[in-house]
């Protein structure tokens, strides 16, 4: 496994090389990257020589690196995967994330492998299986409340297996893995890194009789997640990673947002330290920050926790997928090139370049950048601001409306600039020797190094007042990752170290300390998988498991699957299917819901589950809902265009065999 038991990781996004080290520079004891392919975020790639940079930082600080391998792969993607992996091994990667399991046929290095989210881990079966095929961190479902989480926990081993929840960022509607609307419209699948966000578009939305039922309404578009109020219940309920949504995010979101829950887990583990089950960082030193983290300063749909604390009726961000940030103040006038605003806060200032927005008549929010912004009352925060577009360009903007302010200038600005100092601490020992000094250093983590310098030996005035010195002058860590816990000096006689000694000798420990902690950090290991194979739960998969190679058909055969249907992205679903499969009910947030009718006089019994049917120009999908697991459907079919493309793309070439998959069981249940 990655962690001990009382051990919490905070795992942060990364783009690239850089917001990944200033991630761990703001206190992330992981990051997690893309690596130049086959990454679940196609726009974020990194070269494995960037990645190498990324891990040579963290590791300073015993922060770990995983790589995201997490799409399906085609049988031809198996050996560049396999030689992709070996180079990544090389760079010192810790960990790779991967949703394949073709990867567990094939071979890698000794590299320890994390299931995805895209595995779609939301029952204990599947956990303890993924756990015993050699998977030391499974990504749970983001959809799982706190008695769902226990009971996985309680069906798999914390000290093989660790288990993983999103805390923080942009929300996937349907569970992931099992979300085809992209890759049957469009041809982009979301399981090979391509998905086209179709749940972020407005729909209408139509009963079985033709009624509208919701006009453009973004009814699949789902607030942001945020957990920041349920981070001890996670833990109680044996979540030890807390992962950041965001490889397509900037520097600034993951800088703050990183901040922002270093925070909440540090004060988690001082309140946790006098209990029978202390809790402790997953790496090294502790971080300051030159700013307050606030989530609301980044881009986000409004918040929610989602089904942590079970099924919300205000999950969805159905009027924009937009950010409509903070509520700032009101218009109080109208002019012919500006507009006036009183701010409720007059402490808060306005600054060239931000971005307001409001809502206009029919709830679609409108965005008003300044161009210039002037005070005309600080004490009763009047303001006059001058926007970048035409005022006729701003619908319904009149007196009374109440203006958000969704980007900060100075905040942006402010992120820009070195932001956070992490530190490990370090005791030094200062001692004579009979050839002259020695400068002892051990770290937080009991890691030693000893530096030793000649001195001319002469007798300082005053013992006292030199050695006050000594331990001021030896404190100061300049540029380097350490700081000073305490600082002793044991000298047989008082004498005097010049600085011209002095400033050397801790330099040399310092660089001896960092080259010990290069020496002492140790590789995560890879889990063995148990013997005999593990049964998978089903002997049956349909198109749902992502089956895409013939290494990941081996793999379920291997673990007793008998039949195995290819993936959607063979293109061999010709009828409808369910495109979306997702926890979100869009009758339940309709109250449209049977189950919310129950015992209302005179509505029970008249409110049934029918299909709903949601529309956008040409593209009509079907809402279908079971309501035994609370959960609805989105059916469609692979559109014709697409479905011949796709034919096309995946002809075997000539001599390649095809992959033999049965996407029924046949007559002969031997099958294997």
């Amino acid at each position: 496994m990655s962690l001990l038991d009382h051990q919490l990781e905070l795992l942060a996004p990364a783009r690239d090389a850089d917001i990944g080290i200033e991630a761990v520079n703001h206190g992330a004891d992981a990051v997690y990257i893309g690596g130049p392919s086959f990454g679940a975020r196609a726009n974020a790639d990194n070269s494995v020589t960037e990645i190498a940079r990324l891990t040579r930082h963290a590791h300073r600080f015993n922060s770990r690196v995983f790589v995201t391998l997490n799409t399906v792969l085609r049988d031809d993607e198996l050996e560049p995967s396999r030689k992709l992996v070996w180079q990544l091994y090389d760079a010192g990667v810790d960990a790779l994330i991967i949703q394949d399991m073709g990867l567990l046929q094939i071979d890698l290095p000794p590299i320890q492998l994390h299931a995805s989210t895209q595995c779609d881990i939301r029952t204990p079966e599947k956990a303890r299986f993924l756990q015993d095929v050699g998977l030391s961190q499974i990504v749970l479902a983001r959809e799982l409340s706190l008695p769902q989480i226990l009971a996985i926990r309680a069906a798999t081993d914390p000290e093989r297996c660790t288990l993983e929840f999103f805390v923080h960022g942009a929300l996937c509607v349907a569970y992931s893995g099992q979300c085809y609307i992209s890759a049957a419209h469009t041809g982009r699948s979301a399981n090979r890194g391509e998905c086209n966000q179709a749940c972020r578009l407005p729909y209408q939305v139509v009963d079985d009789k033709g009624r509208f039922v919701a006009h453009d309404k973004h009814v699949l578009s789902m607030k942001d997640n945020n957990q920041s109020d349920n981070l001890a219940a996670l833990v109680d309920s044996g979540i030890r990673s807390f992962k950041i949504e965001g490889r397509y995010k900037d520097m600034g979101y993951v800088k703050n947002i990183t901040a922002h829950y270093r925070k909440r887990l540090d004060a988690l583990i001082e309140e946790r330290q006098t209990s029978k089950q202390p809790l402790a960082r997953a790496s090294s030193g502790s971080t300051t920050f030159s700013f307050t983290p606030d989530p609301n300063q980044n881009f986000n749909r409004e918040f929610t926790d989602y089904f942590v604390r079970g099924r919300q009726a205000d999950i969805g961000a159905f009027d924009t997928p937009k950010n409509p940030g903070q509520p700032i103040g009101f218009v109080t006038q109208v002019g012919p090139n500006w507009v006036e605003l009183a701010v409720s806060d007059p402490a808060q200032a306005l600054h060239n370049g931000d971005g307001l927005c409001y809502y206009d008549l029919q709830k679609e929010l409108v965005g008003l950048a300044i161009n210039r912004a002037e005070s005309l009352n600080a004490a009763k925060g009047r303001w006059r601001v001058f926007p970048k577009d035409a005022l006729s360009d701003l619908k319904d903007l009149r007196k009374g409306v109440e203006v958000n302010r969704n980007r900060d200038t100075e905040w942006v600005r402010g992120l820009e600039k070195k932001s956070s100092d992490r530190r490990i601490g370090v005791w030094l020992h200062l001692a004579d020797t009979p050839q002259g000094l020695a400068l002892s250093l051990t770290d937080e983590d009991g890691v030693t190094a000893t530096a030793h310098a000649n001195l001319v030996r002469t007798l300082a005035k005053d013992r006292e007042v030199a050695n006050a010195s000594l331990r001021e002058h030896l404190g100061k860590m300049g540029n380097s990752i350490f700081t000073a816990l305490a600082v002793q000096v044991e000298f047989s006689q008082a004498w005097f170290v010049p600085p011209s000694v002095l400033n050397p000798l801790r330099r040399d420990a310092l660089e001896a300390l960092e080259t010990a902690r290069t020496k002492a950090f140790r590789r995560l290991p890879r889990a063995a998988a148990v013997e005999p194979p593990a049964p998978y739960p089903e002997d049956t998969l349909s198109y749902l498991a992502n089956v895409f190679n013939q290494a990941s058909h081996a793999f379920y055969a291997r673990h007793g699957v008998k039949v195995v249907a290819p993936a959607f992205e063979a293109a061999q679903e010709l009828g409808e299917v369910s495109l979306m499969i997702t926890k979100h009910c869009v009758r339940f947030s309709l109250s449209l819901c049977p189950k919310q009718a129950k015992g209302v006089i005179g509505v029970q019994g008249t409110v049934k589950a029918e299909p709903l049917q949601l529309i956008n120009g040409r593209e009509k999908l079907t809402l279908r809902f079971d309501c035994k697991p609370c959960e609805m459907h989105v059916m469609g079919t692979i559109k014709n265009s697409v479905l011949q493309q796709t034919i096309k793309s995946l002809a075997p070439a000539p001599g390649e065999v095809p992959v033999n998959f049965f996407p029924r069981r046949p007559l002969n249940t031997s099958v294997g």
